[in-house]
């Protein structure tokens, strides 16, 4: 018989199997017993949460000068952040810029945004191109992707460039990068 063997909160028998004696047969640790939730807890809101919702595109402007616009509305509980809910809106070029800048000054992988769109963007087209109804929708959903996952990194809520993206009103573009 093998010695039993302990570790802080498990408890592994290794018994030899009396058939073969090469053969080790592992019985797993006995389930983690947990205290019974109540309603509230079952119910309640999660100890730590933080949502990120795209929604409500606007395009505005005429000619060259056309954009679409999104409302960036965040909830959370986490400390870190100074406002527990706040709503701004964002156009796909100040995703670009926290791109480049989460990028540039940060130690994690930034994943893609969605495409440019670049030939959606050609003269003579027979369509709306990038302010048709369903690309907007296609963006509006790769955009709130791309938020969600960079705004659950625990290394990137320390950035400064996040918080001024998610919370101020008007980005400042000449802000000097560092930690929140």
């Amino acid at each position: 018989m093998y010695p039993y063997l302990r570790s802080r909160l498990e408890r592994w028998d290794i018994v030899a199997h009396n058939a073969c004696k090469h053969v080790l047969c592992v019985s797993l640790p006995p389930a983690v017993h947990s205290l019974p939730q109540d309603l509230t807890d079952a119910y309640g809101p999660p100890s730590n949460f933080l949502e990120i919702d795209i929604f409500n595109p606007q395009t505005v402007g005429v000619g060259r000068a056309r954009f679409t616009t999104y409302e960036v509305r965040m909830r959370t509980n986490l400390p870190i952040f100074k406002l527990k809910e706040s709503c701004v809106r964002r156009r796909y070029s100040d995703f670009e810029w926290l791109k480049n800048e989460l990028e540039r000054d940060s130690k994690i992988v930034v994943p893609p945004l969605p495409g440019k769109a670049l030939k959606r963007q050609l003269p003579f087209r027979g369509d709306e191109g990038i302010f048709e109804e369903s690309f907007i929708e296609e963006r509006r959903q790769g955009l709130e992707q791309f938020i969600n996952k960079i705004a659950g990194h625990p290394l990137a809520q320390n950035e400064r460039c996040l918080h001024m993206f998610l919370q101020e009103e008007a980005i400042d573009r000449n802000y000097v990068p560092g930690k929140h």
